[in-house]
């Protein structure tokens, strides 16, 4: 499957969503924080993304369906095989806090499977990408693309393990206390499952629930790196679904070796 047009047209509207997310970082006065479903935040920077991801994604590819979080749900998506899945601000916690954390995240489904994935960091200009066969790239900013693989360490006792700072929970304690971790990191948005990606840590794991829109680029990105990347019951990860809150949790390992268990 050649996707070369799909990626390359994924990856200019995250680095443009990215440059409209930047205007908002960088103006304290549009920084206003309002909430959806909740305790979902969302800002200027949120929307101004989504608008700039959408619109060329509809322009070139009127025939793929769209998932974006940001935009109403059109279910006729479930019977289309191609379907973008958008997250236009991935860590907007993070981008509130102004810690950098937060990502643009655009992948393509193909018949459930996460095919495509681009993962733009606006602070630093980093673009992680991939596609189905291809392997799994890091741009720095700088133009020059290397390809990522996932690190070779399968000694338990010097995994680094990567989680979430904003998302902590007590099945994760566990797992760092049972397996005596010491060497973990804790950090916002997708860029978890990029960390992973590039061999700078050998485990993510994620109990809470996640979005389509969490995972889906992280997803390919990883795997085209050599990481395996299954939900909590050891069963694959799907997209365009009905439902498309990630109920189950999921972990990214570099090697099956590294599979931890919460029960003996």
């Amino acid at each position: 499957m050649d996707l070369q047009r799909e990626l390359e047209v994924s990856i200019k509207a995250s680095i443009e969503a990215g440059h409209a997310i930047m205007d908002v970082y960088n103006n304290a006065a549009d920084m206003q924080v309002t909430y959806k479903d909740g305790d979902m935040p969302l800002t200027a920077a949120d929307k101004a993304s989504n608008k700039i991801i959408v619109d060329m994604l509809r322009k070139e590819f009127p025939q793929y369906s769209i998932l974006s979080e940001e935009e109403k749900d059109d279910k006729s998506r479930l019977a289309n095989d191609f379907c973008f899945v958008v997250d236009p601000l991935d860590g907007t916690k993070e981008f509130i806090k102004r810690n950098g954390q937060f990502t643009v995240n655009i992948a393509l489904s193909y018949k459930h499977k996460s095919v495509m994935g681009v993962i733009y960091v606006p602070v630093t200009g980093e673009l992680y990408y991939a596609s189905q066969g291809k392997g799994a790239f890091l741009d720095n900013g700088n133009g020059n693309a290397v390809q990522i693989k996932v690190s070779g360490c399968t000694d338990t006792n010097k995994i680094r393990l990567v989680m979430s700072s904003s998302h902590g929970c007590e099945q994760m304690d566990k797992l760092v206390e049972k397996y005596k971790i010491s060497n973990f990191v804790k950090m916002g948005s997708s860029l978890k499952g990029c960390v992973v990606a590039r061999g700078d840590a050998e485990v993510y794991y994620r109990f809470n629930p996640t979005m389509e829109w969490d995972t889906a680029a992280m997803q390919c990105i990883a795997e085209e790196a050599g990481a395996i990347f299954m939900q909590m019951d050891d069963t694959p990860m799907l997209y365009n679904r009905e439902d498309s809150l990630n109920s189950k949790g999921f972990y990214i390992i570099n090697n099956i070796c590294n599979k931890l268990e919460l029960q003996d």
